[in-house]
């Protein structure tokens, strides 16, 4: 699969990273999956590149599509159950950019709908962006490496 996506060069990491971007802004397969795929089809290094690259805009699209859009997106696009659990963080004064900050730094939360959700707050632009730029890329990296090492030992097990 690997020599298959080399064949294309550039244009193959180009479609890769706006694979990651949709993905995000319509989230239907799990990041990381994605991020697992960026990874074999790219190398750990670049794979981590094109992943970041990829799901920071895609992050980003989604801030602004919900700072456009307002709540109303959030229930059209994920369950409710998810987003009245989420929604309490917003009521608690001063403490959504802190808990937002915390869950994308670490691998384990819904990103894609607390991208949309942060989109709703008061959150400036600024202050969503670096939280993406600082965070993703070690949540990136334990995606990408921690479900690498698992493939890997799954794989040659069998």
């Amino acid at each position: 699969m690997q020599q298959f996506v080399n064949r294309f060069g550039m244009i193959g990491a180009l479609i890769f990273v706006l694979i990651q971007i949709v993905q995000v802004v319509f989230p239907i397969i799990p990041g990381g999956i994605s991020c697992l795929a960026g990874v074999l089809l790219f190398g750990v290094v670049p794979g981590f590149f094109y992943n970041y690259i990829g799901i920071s805009v895609g992050s980003c699209i989604a801030f602004g599509i919900a700072r456009s859009l307002g709540r109303s997106v959030l229930y059209k696009m994920f369950p409710g159950k998810m987003i009245e659990k989420y929604l309490t963080w917003t009521e608690l004064k001063g403490r959504f950019l802190k808990l937002f900050a915390l869950a994308i730094f670490l691998p384990v939360a819904p990103d894609d709908f607390l991208c949309y959700l942060a989109g709703t707050t008061n959150m400036t632009w600024k202050q969503f962006v670096t939280v993406i730029f600082l965070g993703k890329p070690f949540s990136i990296a334990l995606y990408s490496l921690g479900l690498t090492t698992l493939f890997q030992v799954i794989f040659h097990l069998v």
